[in-house]
């Protein structure tokens, strides 16, 4: 007697990750022409189950180019391959270690830090990343955490938000459920314990997740005299909670320079800003408003280079570099856009 089979099985990890690509623009499919490739035009190619290593799966080949597609940034979904070129350049090498790094980092507040490893050669690269994946060591590698850390900031971000966290936060679940259950050489028996959650709906510092005595939100340099917090909507937090992952004990504009190069894209001046008298040469003339010259990503009034930066007409810079305070909710989006915080 024949029946009609109206459902059919799947995997539940797999599924929650196909549908996560989906919810943020991009369809999954399998294909023995490639090993993992984005098409540039919303299609995600992995190679079938047959093809990937024993310790890894559909969903972490998925959560892995997502965490490309963080490093590459919006545009990075119209180009081949998010932009890399798979020749074994330097950039490729350092776009590729800077994904593995926010991975790493995002992957860990959940406890799935070694769940959702990467496998192929680039494993070893991952499994040398200590408790800090975003610690750097040498100027390329300073590169790369620096695109790593504005990775983990466009969480926050469409299309990327609130997808890619709800997702881990359904894995992390789904693991831990059947946790008694699990054999030790099974890669879900690697959960580990995740991230405190933060007052402020982030994550704990790691040092004070783990145990540890971390620091404290009263010397984070985004926390103001009256307790508001820049980094998210507005919360207040007292001086003695353990401090979220984005703890920062300094912000200093000469070692920053943020808001005045890839921070922001425009300095626009009023009409009658001192600036326009004062340094005519710097200042562009649109059809309907005034802004500041700029050299590449840069200011044209910004000098120096990282850890020396300074402004060339600092006193008459215009109006709105004068309202921009430091350690406001502007400086540290500012930071964000150019990976010096998340």
């Amino acid at each position: 007697m024949s029946r009609e089979v109206r459902f059919r099985y799947a995997d539940p990890l797999d599924a929650v990750w196909i549908e996560t690509a989906r919810r943020i623009g991009l369809t999954v499919n399998r294909s023995e022409s490639v090993y993992a490739s984005s098409s540039g035009a919303g299609e995600l190619l992995i190679a079938p189950g047959a093809h990937l290593d024993a310790d890894d799966c559909l969903a972490q080949m998925i959560f892995h180019e997502l965490c490309h597609s963080l490093i590459g940034g919006h545009e990075s979904f119209s180009e081949l391959d998010w932009g890399l070129r798979n020749s074994g350049t330097t950039d490729d090498v350092i776009h590729e270690h800077a994904c593995l790094r926010a991975q790493a980092f995002i992957a860990d507040r959940y406890g799935l830090r070694e769940v959702l490893a990467p496998t192929t050669e680039f494993r070893a690269f991952y499994d040398r990343l200590g408790a800090d994946p975003l610690a750097p060591c040498g100027a390329l590698e300073a590169e790369g955490a620096q695109l790593a850390r504005a990775a983990i900031a466009r969480l926050q971000l469409k299309p990327w938000a609130p997808h890619i966290c709800e997702a881990l936060v359904a894995t992390a679940a789904m693991v831990a459920t059947g946790r008694s259950f699990w054999p030790a050489d099974m890669l879900f028996s690697r959960l580990q314990e995740p991230s405190a959650r933060h007052c402020s709906g982030g994550f704990v510092h790691r040092d004070a997740s783990t145990g540890g005595h971390g620091p404290e939100c009263g010397q984070c340099a985004w926390r103001d005299n009256g307790g508001l917090c820049s980094r998210f909507d507005p919360v207040i937090v007292t001086a003695d909670e353990p401090a979220c992952d984005g703890f920062e004990s300094d912000v200093s504009c000469t070692r920053c320079g943020a808001c005045c190069r890839g921070g922001y894209d425009s300095v626009t001046i009023e009409a009658d800003d001192p600036v326009r008298g004062l340094h005519p040469e710097l200042v562009i003339e649109r059809s309907d408003y005034l802004e500041i010259k700029r050299q590449g990503t840069r200011c044209a009034a910004l000098t120096g280079e990282q850890g020396n930066f300074a402004c060339s007409i600092y006193q008459a810079r215009p109006r709105c570099c004068a309202e921009l305070e430091l350690g406001s909710r502007h400086c540290l989006i500012a930071r964000q856009r150019v990976g010096l915080s998340i």
